[in-house]
């Protein structure tokens, strides 16, 4: 329970003057900062300075986040869905709020919650197929690395291209993208020809088991596999008849080279 002391400071920053305010904000009293809130001279940008505070309690916040008179503060509730102390429904409700690309920054903020990050990007998703190109592309560029995917599943031309080059864009995203039935051929063209990513092993692999890969990439990318991976391949339902049958010539070619090493 505060004490005399306190309470009188409390009422003293109800009142204090815009200057003061400035550095009350950085007080480790929370009634004190609890009091700003009433104080009419507490204004958009001092919240927006005591929301940077990270040591802030859960019950501050909720109380920012229930004065009406912020409510249509866009910088505010963003500061308030990033802040990792913010209580998850209120943070949850406050990303409904937000514009596209402060989602995409509420999604990047290491220090908000993951729970919190993956909504963020939950809703970008739902959005992606609505945007205008532009900002398809911008998404492509800066990204996480679920959102960067799924643009470039899309198949656009130029986000193809950004999308691959966004160092946030992770391996298991890539895979995921190769091994949709529905992706675009010029996807996997781009894929299996991309500095990066056409070196990876799991990912020439997934390139071989999508049958939509063009033949010409297929057959560059089978002498680098492994004779069980080979194997495996063979067997699958999908592979068309001429590539199944490279396959099966690959094989035999890698085994019988294993046998006469071993006579």
């Amino acid at each position: 329970m505060p004490d005399d002391a306190s309470l009188t400071a409390a009422q003293h920053a109800r009142s204090a003057a815009s200057e003061e305010i400035k550095v009350l904000v950085h007080d480790a009293d929370e009634t004190i900062l609890l009091a700003l809130l009433e104080n009419p001279n507490f204004d958009e940008p001092n919240v927006i300075q005591l929301l940077e505070r990270l040591d802030l309690s859960a019950t501050l916040l909720s109380a920012i986040a229930d004065t009406g008179k912020w409510a249509s503060s866009e910088r505010i509730r963003l500061r308030l869905a990033k802040h990792p102390r913010t209580p998850r429904r209120i943070a949850l409700a406050l990303l409904r709020q937000l514009f596209l690309f402060d989602l995409v920054s509420v999604s990047l903020q290491p220090s908000a919650p993951a729970d919190v990050r993956r909504a963020a990007e939950g809703i970008i998703l739902t959005r992606i197929p609505h945007l205008p190109v532009g900002e398809k592309l911008t998404l492509a560029r800066r990204g996480p690395s679920r959102i960067a995917g799924a643009v470039l599943a899309e198949g656009h031309p130029q986000a193809i291209k950004l999308a691959l080059g966004n160092g946030l864009l992770a391996e298991s995203q890539v895979l995921r993208i190769v091994a949709k039935p529905d992706v675009p051929e010029r996807v996997l063209i781009a894929i299996a020809q991309h500095t990066k990513w056409s070196c990876l092993y799991n990912v020439r692999l997934a390139l071989m088991r999508n049958p939509h890969t063009p033949a010409s990439f297929a057959l560059a990318i089978l002498p680098n596999l492994t004779i069980p991976d080979l194997k495996e391949l063979a067997k699958l339902e999908p592979l068309a008849p001429h590539l199944r049958k490279y396959i099966e010539r690959e094989f035999e070619r890698r085994a019988k080279g294993e046998r006469d090493n071993l006579d």
